[in-house]
């Protein structure tokens, strides 16, 4: 069945408003349980104590429309299989998650517990043929499926150290990947990315600099599953495959930039690349001496232009392609040096 790009955007908008609306309420049961963010002047750059529960109206949102959306235009177990192969996962992880947020974890638990639900995924992804772009080996396929799921997932995580820059961020790399989906006619993955746009669009009315709310673990952990789980499933059908799998590489250069950025920074110091710290690229761009909401402005500009240059790639694979990686690329390790040459800590 084939829908419009009206459908899809009604689904988008009243997602939107539903975690825009629910996000509050979440707010206060994160305040009356004391589940808030305290300033810390070694890793944070808040003043205020902040709830951080907003990534369970994120779940909500996402779960809410996409079952929804499923049982009133096309109900069949076949699309509920397909949607809860990514959505169980998903919620699992959150609720590990979420009692991180609650409780606290060490990162050896955590990264633990990432890469069980990666090869759980990875299995299901490459047992139901739902890869987008699968490589001619098999133990090839998990081995670099369950590595994306864990980097994405890991980086997706780091990247959330800043009002409004992952929120933003998420949404931008979700809205450009339902356009390829939808061009591609991947219903489940189009409607998937459009609901995730919605959902992180609608937080981001609170998260947005100065934040009421933040997303915390249970959130970011979220995001990161169905994000790398969107970006597996996404079959841009662009020959050689190579510049098939630049495509979710450019979706994700963003993140992936911050996370290489925080880790070699760490490494280069001698600390753990698991050990927090104010040494991400909002901190940089801050050092440089833009304001939060230009800080976050920022991070979505680089987002954007990445995506529009995935967006890019799918459209002129044949007469662009290699045109287009290699001025990403350039971009990227740019980018890279630059932002490793501001001083990581202030």
């Amino acid at each position: 069945m084939n829908y419009s790009i009206a459908q899809f955007a009604l689904l988008g908008f009243l997602t939107f408003t539903f975690v825009g609306l629910i996000t509050p309420q979440i707010r206060k049961v994160a305040i009356h349980f004391n589940a808030v963010d305290a300033p810390n002047l070694e890793r944070k750059v808040q003043k205020e104590h902040v709830p951080y529960l907003g990534g369970v109206a994120i779940a909500i949102g996402v779960i809410a429309a996409s079952y929804g959306s499923m049982l009133a235009v096309d109900f069949s177990w076949q699309t509920i299989r397909l949607a809860s192969t990514v959505l169980v996962p998903a919620i699992a992880i959150s609720a590990m998650g979420l009692w991180d947020d609650l409780r606290g974890l060490q990162p050896w638990p955590r990264l633990i517990a990432q890469t069980f639900t990666g090869i759980i995924v990875s299995t299901i992804l490459i047992a139901t043929d739902t890869s987008g772009v699968a490589f001619g080996n098999t133990f090839l396929n998990y081995a670099i499926t369950t590595l994306w799921i864990v980097g994405v997932c890991n980086s997706i995580n780091f990247f959330d150290n800043h009002d409004g820059g992952a929120a933003g961020t998420v949404a931008v790399i979700t809205f450009f990947t339902f356009f390829i989906a939808y061009d591609r006619q991947q219903v489940l993955v189009s409607a998937l990315a459009i609901v995730t746009a919605g959902a992180t669009a609608g937080f981001l009315i609170w998260n947005r600099h100065p934040a009421k709310i933040y997303m915390g673990d249970a959130g970011s952990l979220f995001l990161g599953i169905i994000i790398s789980v969107l970006t597996i499933r996404l079959s841009p059908g662009v020959v050689p495959t190579y510049k098939s799998i630049a495509i979710p590489v450019l979706l994700m250069a963003v993140p992936i930039l911050d996370t290489t950025v925080a880790v070699v920074s760490r490494l280069y110091r001698g600390i753990s690349p698991f050990q927090g710290g104010r040494d991400h690229l909002s901190h940089r761009l801050m050092r440089l001496g833009l304001q939060r909401k230009a800080t976050a402005i920022t991070l979505w500009a680089l987002a954007a232009f990445y995506a529009a240059l995935a967006l890019a790639l799918y459209t002129w694979p044949d007469t662009l392609g290699w045109q287009i990686i290699a001025l990403a690329a350039i971009a990227w390790i740019g980018k890279l040096v630059f932002f490793l040459r501001i001083p990581s800590e202030g």
